[in-house]
């Protein structure tokens, strides 16, 4: 038998599986090698150090979750219990996400349909998601409704454009029948902020294009969102730790890891990353398609804290199967965190950044 310590670790011998066995048993008892290895790893790192109580962490989220119901079935569980304390989102998961507290509906369907007689028919695809085009519509005269309220007519970060929405959303979700379906407006209950790193590419941005045409409307300052979700990071590097859940990569991965970079590299205030990094894709890093970086990378960014790179797991999984699992696995494992209610703090931390970025310079 080898002396190695390699071979410390618990053999593989799972259990059988049975009747009744719920989803955090599952994932620990044979999730054992493989991608499937890798999601007990990051379930662990998870439930286990990021939702300690020292730990401010931050989402981003990419892909077309909030179609497939991701946001009603995984988002807002983990946002409901405290487990989510910022979010950077694509816009086209907020926008989607606003059909449901509209009453309206998505439904299962097929790719492999005729796209010419959907197209024909009024049926919006995406992939394997149907819905009636009147969905976008209804949800346009929605946005344009409330985009023309005095309180957007003004200059404002996407954190705020999101909170004040997500108020209207939360009136919606009161109306009988409707219930909690919307992240918008679990964020809003729970005061965790919202950006959208590319707020002019979707239709929340195009409705907001078209108030500006009409001559009001928000003028979204994207400068502000670079400085907030840096000083949100900076404000927890300061007394606790940093960590990052990416679902998917693009632009909302690299704007929640970017935050470092920006306080080091930009302010010039000193810092060391990241503490927890932990991402489920399918993107490849030898094609760049890994968008931001593996773990071990993003260290040469100044992103993650090489320290603490042991503590940094890329799931390579269909998000809409592993994201599930990891909140099974979470709410299942932790109890509720109470909430860090960041949106209500933006400006005292954007206040303390800019008096560390003042002392920075005075040492230039």
């Amino acid at each position: 038998m080898s002396g190695s310590g390699y071979l410390r670790t618990k053999p593989i011998r799972p259990k059988k599986i049975v009747s009744g066995i719920s989803a955090a048993e599952l994932i620990e008892e044979t999730f054992l090698a493989y991608n499937a290895g890798r999601l007990r790893e990051a379930c662990r790192l998870f439930a286990r150090k990021m939702l300690e109580s020292d730990v401010t962490v931050g989402l981003s989220i990419t892909g077309a979750l909030t179609p497939a119901g991701l946001g009603m079935s995984s988002l807002i569980p983990l946002i409901e219990s405290g487990f989510v304390d910022w979010i950077v989102s694509t816009g086209a998961n907020l926008y989607h996400d606003t059909h449901f507290a509209l009453g309206l509906t998505m439904h299962p369907g097929s790719p492999f349909l005729d796209d010419r007689k959907l197209r024909q028919e009024g049926v919006i695809r995406i992939y394997d998601i149907l819905f009636d085009y009147k969905v976008l519509l209804s949800t346009d005269a929605f946005y344009m409704k409330i985009l023309k309220e005095p309180e957007f007519n003004r200059e404002m970060s996407t954190a705020e454009l999101h909170y004040r929405i997500g108020r209207y959303v939360n009136e919606l979700e009161a109306l009988p029948g409707v219930g909690r379906v919307s992240v918008l407006a679990a964020a809003y209950r729970a005061g965790v902020p919202i950006y959208t790193s590319s707020p002019g590419d979707s239709s929340i941005g195009m409705n907001v294009a078209r108030t500006v045409l009409d001559g009001g409307g928000p003028r979204l300052d994207v400068a502000r969102d670079v400085n907030e979700t840096a000083a949100i990071v900076l404000g927890a590097k300061e007394k606790r730790k940093s960590g990052i859940l990416m679902l998917g990569g693009g632009s909302p991965k690299n704007f929640v890891l970017q935050t470092e970079p920006h306080i080091q590299e930009v302010l010039g205030i000193e810092e060391a990353g990241h503490d927890y990094y932990l991402q489920l894709t399918d993107a490849r890093p030898d094609t760049g398609g890994l968008s931001g970086a593996t773990p071990s990378e993003a260290v040469t960014w100044g992103k993650v804290d090489p320290d603490q790179l042991p503590d940094a797991v890329v799931c390579y999984a269909d998000t809409t199967i592993a994201l599930p699992l990891l909140t099974a696995y979470a709410v299942a494992s932790r109890a509720p965190r109470p909430p860090s209610r960041l949106y209500d703090r933006r400006e005292d931390l954007y206040q303390r950044l800019l008096e560390k970025y003042s002392e920075a310079k005075k040492k230039e």
